[in-house]
């Protein structure tokens, strides 16, 4: 297989079955250092960039993330009340009548290692209002950034 950027999608499955092909070629660890080792690795970083392009994994809900994360670690509404400011709160957190505070979210995140992307960026409900996005958007700056790095925030 030559080595290149991937494109398509049979150049992505071509070098998926190259790396399994390597990976299965002997029963010993494949060296960095070798030949394989390092064509490995390059294939690995190619088909790496190609599913971040085409396969974009997203934040999942702030709720969802911390619903997950405490089946994880087996606990209780009661068990994360102090994070939330108590019993009630964190039932209204839990079943979206009450939004995540800055507070909140660094507890959970230093407490229970939710990830900060999953509690903020996972937040779909925090939005600009038209007008206002509108404003911000006229600015060139902003607008590049925006459309460049972050699409799915408009």
């Amino acid at each position: 297989m030559k080595t290149k950027i991937l494109k398509t999608e049979p150049e992505y499955n071509e070098a998926c079955e190259r790396i399994y092909t390597l990976i299965n070629s002997t029963e010993k660890a494949i060296e960095p250092d070798s030949a394989e080792g390092e064509e490995m690795e390059l294939l690995s970083l190619l088909v790496e960039k190609y599913e971040q392009e085409h396969y974009p994994i997203e934040a999942p809900n702030p709720i969802e993330a911390i619903k997950f994360r405490m089946e994880q670690m087996n606990l209780k509404q009661a068990d994360v009340a102090p994070l939330f400011g108590g019993k009630t709160r964190v039932s209204e957190v839990l079943h979206g009548k009450r939004s995540l505070t800055l507070k909140m979210i660094t507890l959970l995140n230093r407490y229970l290692g939710i990830p900060l992307e999953s509690l903020v960026i996972g937040n779909k409900e925090v939005i600009l209002a038209p007008e206002k996005r509108e404003k911000l958007l006229s600015i060139t700056s902003i607008k590049e950034y925006i459309t460049g790095h972050r699409a799915a925030m408009l």
